[in-house]
């Protein structure tokens, strides 16, 4: 169970004792403040019968037990523990009994002051010397400096043990409560950039026929505000974590695609994360210049490594002009414009006279979405230019209408099932052959003006037969969409490029198909993770396994995967805005519903999204006829 409020972040068993074994513990910035926080009443720890998330930041732990020596199965005492990722434990006793209790209550408490990194590969040292400190206890090494501080002051508290005691008084029917407060020493108590009053996402809701559309949409929103980082260095600019526990720091690529999907909460996210980039993008005279910098990827086993770098330098521009359209202001667009500018000259340096763009540069494989997202930036980036008189438009145009035409006649391989896209070109031109997930990033062709999305890479034959390869058991497992095919060679369910479930890549076929007209395909994917994201509690992980979902099953875990994750979030975001199909094009006033006909969860309303910086909200009914029921003024609306 992980409560995120970053930069604090607590995680535990479901027990709720933290007992200092694996990841357990509090932590701040990627250290952990403490490990071990076990309660002890009466001499006895708490039978645990329940632990639930409440909000992304906090759980509940609820344990009972009996002191009294009377027989019966009632318990004395209920023991609620409140644990919060900003630091603070709250344990509360309530007295089931109809007479006065005094109870003793002890705290044993640890820590080993370790960052996560070490603790995530199982060789931690053993735990810090404890000294009494204030009104609790004091943890000190090298790596820094670690105290709780306890409200009320305990009785008693002893430095070589670890523990804070306290004698309690329970009235009949009462309580009494003992508050922890986890520390960095010289520094304060988290302030998490999600609860700000200045959060720059809207707090939306969902309601409709399926309740799982309300759950999924609040506590997407939630962890979001979650996984929210400010820029030390510029405090106004905010941007997501990649996800927690494993990467509570900056990943461009995935803080880019997760400011895209959750677009329709406002533009805010989407001008903090460019503004992020736009300071770290190359400014050095080779052909690196204008590429913002990014870590290698494994790909499976099928391809080597890619460079998340280059897809981040890709989706600048697109995240630019997309924010446009759904109403960055101007000013921010023309500050950020320069390095957007500077991506795009990169793309035309780097694939030179030739169609394809390498990933990784130089000399990698061709690689389809890499194709795909290098020529949906080069449409929306000189639609962008256009905009604002800049050069260059018309060269990037040519362009992507050069790889149009050799993609279609070097990725498509003709085979008796109808034909499918290669996955990748070798460095000699040969097609690896495989279906994955990648595919879905064919249909992921960009927004433009007047609602209109732009060219794909592939004509509408071949779509049709994408969308039905990605609608075949072979790739939808029931649970969304598998990385690999079911058959093909290498597949293995809990593979995190080779056949698990990935949410992002799922949300982008819905989003893709439902935009291209396979309603079918779309709405099978969208039931089958709406059912994934019940059974995670619609706390969505990146990826789990994709074994096929049978009557009575329940997707299974994949143990590596962050959750909550940005992209993962942000996918529930864009599930549930497909469905109405909000398309705006604010710097032309308008704005069109191009909602899912088939309306597969039944009548769906979102309220309090935003689009030109007011609140929006619309509704589709089970008929699929869509309505907008509050808007910005000035917008012309249109279905």
């Amino acid at each position: 169970m992980i409560c995120v409020a970053l930069p604090g972040l607590v995680v535990s068993s479901k027990h709720g004792q933290l007992t200092g074994q694996g990841l357990e513990g509090f932590y701040r910035a990627g250290r952990r403040l403490l490990s071990r926080c076990q309660v002890r009443v009466a001499s006895r720890e708490p039978l645990a019968v329940q632990a639930r998330m409440h909000g992304a930041d906090r759980a509940r732990f609820v344990g009972t037990l009996r002191i009294s020596p009377s027989p019966g199965p009632d318990p004395d005492v209920i023991v609620e523990r409140t644990r919060h990722a900003d630091g603070t434990e709250r344990i509360t006793l309530n007295n089931a009994t109809s007479r006065p209790l005094r109870v003793p209550v002890e705290v044993a408490l640890g820590t080993d002051l370790a960052p996560l990194g070490v603790i995530a590969s199982g060789v931690t040292g053993p735990e810090v010397s404890a000294s009494v400190h204030d009104c609790g206890l004091r943890w000190s090494s090298p790596a820094g400096t670690s105290y709780v501080t306890a409200d009320p002051p305990p009785a008693d508290a002893l430095a070589s043990a670890g523990l804070l005691r306290w004698e309690l008084d329970l009235p009949p029917g009462g309580a009494a409560s003992v508050e922890l407060r986890v520390r960095l020493d010289g520094a304060g108590p988290v302030r998490a950039v999600g609860r700000a009053a200045t959060s720059p996402l809207a707090v939306a809701r969902a309601t409709g026929d399926d309740p799982g559309v309300e759950a999924l949409l609040r506590t997407s929103i939630d962890d979001l505000q979650g996984l929210l980082l400010r820029d030390p260095a510029h405090p106004t600019d905010t941007h997501l974590a990649a996800g927690a526990p494993w990467r509570c720091g900056l990943a461009p690529a995935e803080a880019l695609a997760a400011a895209r999907m959750a677009l329709p909460l406002g533009t805010r996210l989407a001008m903090g994360t460019l503004r992020t980039l736009a300071r770290a993008q190359r400014t050095t005279s080779d052909k690196q210049r204008g590429m913002i910098p990014g870590p290698r990827r494994d790909a499976g086993g099928h391809l080597p490594p890619g460079c998340t770098g280059t897809e981040a330098t890709l989706f600048f521009p697109t995240l630019l002009a997309e924010a446009r359209r759904w109403g960055l202001p101007e000013r921010e667009t023309e500050e950020l414009l320069p390095t957007a500018e500077c991506c795009l000259t990169w793309l035309r340096i780097v694939v030179g006279d030739g169609p394809y763009l390498c990933d990784p540069q130089p000399g990698g494989p061709v690689r389809c979405e890499t194709q795909a997202h290098a020529h949906r930036a080069a449409l929306l980036g000189a639609d962008l230019l256009d905009a604002y008189g800049r050069p260059g438009g018309g060269e990037l145009r040519d362009w992507a209408r050069a790889l149009r035409a050799a993609f279609r006649e070097d990725f498509w391989l003709d085979d008796p099932g109808g034909g499918r896209p290669a996955a990748a070109l070798t460095t000699d031109g040969r097609p690896v052959p495989y279906i994955g997930s990648a595919a879905a990033h064919l249909l992921d062709t960009g927004l433009l003006g007047g609602g209109e999305h732009a060219q794909g890479l592939l004509d509408r034959v071949r779509t049709e037969q994408v969308a039905r390869l990605l609608g075949s058991p072979a790739m939808d497992s029931g649970w969304g969409l598998r990385g690999l095919g079911l058959k093909e060679a290498g597949y293995n369910p809990f593979a995190h490029r080779g056949g698990a479930v990935r949410v992002q890549e799922t949300a982008v076929a819905v989003a893709g198909l439902a935009a291209a007209g396979y309603e079918r395909e779309a709405g099978s994917l969208l039931r089958g993770i709406l059912a994934a994201a019940e059974a995670f509690g619609y706390r969505l992980p990146e990826m789990y396994a994709g074994e096929q979902r049978t009557d009575g099953s329940a997707p299974l875990p994949h143990p590596a995967a962050s959750r909550p994750a940005a992209t993962a979030a942000a996918a529930g975001v864009l599930l549930l805005t497909t469905l109405v199909g909000i398309r705006p094009d604010v710097p032309a006033g308008t704005v069109t519903l191009r909602p899912v006909r088939s309306a597969p969860l039944g009548e769906v309303g979102l309220t309090g999204l935003r689009v030109a910086g007011a609140p929006f909200s619309a509704r589709v009914s089970r008929l699929g006829l869509a309505m907008v029921e509050e808007a910005a003024g000035g917008l012309q609306l249109g279905v």
